[in-house]
């Protein structure tokens, strides 16, 4: 049987008679009661809970940020812990000043920003194209574009270097840009310093262009889905009036689905910026030495390369007692360089990758 509810009016004499008592049963009937005490160790408990997942989760940043401030001796010192005994900024000038960080910043902004404002337009027609278009074979399409979510990298990473490696003589596009360029032409590899300096982003583009991108499938999915929720009676009212289905895509559909396309170019831009699939796979050598080296952000060279100032100012080898610490530390601090310019960019846009996230129908 229910409990009889109690009425507006009982709990309003309820609170009065409550203020009128004296202070001390007052205290006594708030502070003394179990409901108080069960509020009080789930509050502890709660709050525990919190600050150890997020001391879990921000330790090893916290560690990397304060290591980029040591020099060489507090890693020899071991009083030294968190905070050094002399702060400096001598790691991120010398890892600025000789790994050419700003040439390499300039790089990696406008790869990821072009390869993702590509991926975001490409992804955006195939989305649009599976969840408003009926045609045999769309289900199967899109089974296929859930496929390529789950299939690790590693496991096409030597078909596409296979594939690229004869691209400009088994491919009709590659044997146009084969008569563009040069003769006997690979990519990653040939006979000009322009073209071997350059040629590791074809892959990129042509990737970004077809549809076949670095996280195409899961941008596919994220628009398709967005567009599912469109009323078809706006596409109905544009061809009424005469639009295309271009004319209505671009002119009725996008303006409504900014939030989104937002949304999937803050993702592509942050894979693409931190991308080293592709690195691995398509650029060779050649991109890093010599007359023909390219600084990018995204490869393994910025990261695992030691300035040489540093080197010389203390001497330091593998026999020497913490070097090898100090090595990891100078490595992490290009890696917060590396995401630094992410971390300013989330700051400013994590409300509409909210947004985006919650039209696309995903979460409820």
């Amino acid at each position: 049987m229910d409990a009889p509810k109690i009425k507006k009016e009982s709990k309003n004499k309820i609170r009065v008679d409550f203020e009128r008592a004296p202070l001390w049963e007052r205290v006594k009937g708030k502070y003394f009661s179990m409901k108080f005490v069960k509020d009080v160790v789930y509050k502890i408990f709660r709050l525990v809970l919190l600050v150890g997942v997020c001391f879990v989760i921000l330790y090893p940043y916290i560690s990397k940020i304060a290591d980029s401030f040591k020099i060489f001796p507090d890693f020899q010192d071991v009083t030294v812990i968190y905070i050094s005994t002399n702060p400096t900024l001598e790691q991120y000038k010398y890892i600025i000043t000789e790994n050419d960080y700003f040439l390499a910043l300039l790089n990696t902004f406008l790869v990821s920003a072009s390869t993702a404002f590509v991926q975001t337009l490409v992804c955006a027609l195939i989305g649009y194209g599976l969840a408003k278009f009926k045609f045999r074979g769309r289900n199967l399409l899109f089974a296929i574009v859930v496929l390529t979510m789950m299939l690790p990298q590693d496991l096409i990473r030597l078909p596409m270097q296979n594939m690229f490696c004869r691209f400009d003589t088994e491919h009709p596009i590659g044997i146009l840009i084969n008569k563009l360029f040069g003769t006997q032409v690979r990519f990653g590899v040939g006979n000009s310093e322009t073209w071997v300096k350059f040629s590791g982003f074809i892959p990129h583009y042509l990737l970004s262009i077809t549809g076949f991108g670095f996280r195409n499938g899961l941008f596919i999915f994220l628009l398709r889905q967005f567009f599912t929720g469109v009323p078809d009676e706006l596409e109905e009212s544009a061809y009424m009036d005469g639009c295309t289905a271009f004319r209505t895509f671009f002119q009725i559909i996008i303006p409504i689905a900014i939030p989104m396309l937002i949304t999937v170019f803050i993702f592509s831009f942050s894979w693409q910026w931190t991308d080293d699939f592709y690195i691995n796979t398509f650029w060779t050598s050649a991109h890093w030495t010599g007359d023909n080296s390219i600084p990018l952000l995204s490869s393994g060279n910025f990261v695992t390369k030691f300035p040489s100032q540093l080197t010389s100012m203390y001497g330091g080898s593998d026999k020497v007692v913490g070097w090898d610490a100090y090595v990891n530390a100078v490595s992490g601090t290009s890696t917060i360089l590396i995401a630094l310019p992410l971390i300013i960019a989330f700051i400013f846009l994590q409300n509409k990758i909210v947004q985006g996230i919650e039209r696309s129908g995903i979460v409820g």
